[in-house]
């Protein structure tokens, strides 16, 4: 829980350089820093605060029933997260590794006159991207998401050719609806395909975009 923030999450000295995002939603808060899949908070939680990431990624997420793990989007720096239309989460967040954000209040930013706008922009734009992915995990064929997945990592990054991937196998498996030895296995298949280049475990270069663009569509 937020309410306990010594336990929750370590506080770096400021400042923390703002990141800026496709609606320049300036988050001004605390700078907090999370480990390794350190919790964020819970499902459930009251949804006071509004997270904006410095450095790293989070992983959103909820767990179903029968115990197995549905991640619904990834955060990556500059993406803001948390904003919720209810008063409390629907889903959980993590960090996913070394990660540093920067966390607000939601009724401060909400009630100011100029960001107030470009927070329900973005919430907008994540609604956008939840759409989407369900048409992902509906309709599309395991190579199918995993290239519409790099895509998308590789639009929001610096270096579209060179994917650095933060998150492990088993989160894209988690996230595409697929299991983490289809993941693997179709990454392998588009190497020999010649559509990737796999440098390890967590880096990926796109060797033909356009040709995984025509394989989304």
């Amino acid at each position: 829980m937020f309410a306990k923030p010594l336990t929750a999450a370590r506080q770096t000295a400021p400042p923390v350089t703002d990141v800026l995002d496709p609606d320049n939603l300036r988050v001004a808060g605390v700078a907090r820093s999370y480990s390794r899949d350190q919790a964020i908070f819970g499902e459930g939680d009251p949804a006071e605060f509004v997270y904006k990431v410095a450095s790293g990624a989070v992983r959103g997420f909820r767990v179903l029933s029968d115990g197995r793990r549905q991640i619904d989007d990834f955060y990556l720096p500059g993406d803001v997260f948390g904003v919720e239309l209810g008063a409390n989460r629907r889903a959980a967040a993590e960090a996913v590794g070394e990660t540093v954000l920067i966390v607000a209040r939601r009724a401060t930013l909400a009630g100011d006159p100029e960001q107030g706008p470009r927070l329900w922009r973005h919430a907008l734009r994540a609604l956008e991207r939840s759409q989407d992915h369900v048409l992902t995990l509906g309709r599309r064929s395991a190579s199918e998401r995993v290239a519409s997945f790099l895509l998308d990592l590789a639009r929001r990054v610096a270096d579209a050719a060179e994917v650095r991937l933060p998150m492990s196998r088993q989160d894209m498996a988690d996230y595409l609806g697929l299991t983490i030895e289809t993941v693997s296995r179709t990454l392998t298949q588009m190497q020999g395909q010649g559509l990737i280049a796999l440098n390890g475990c967590r880096s990926v270069r796109l060797s033909r975009p356009a040709t995984l663009a025509e394989l989304c569509q």
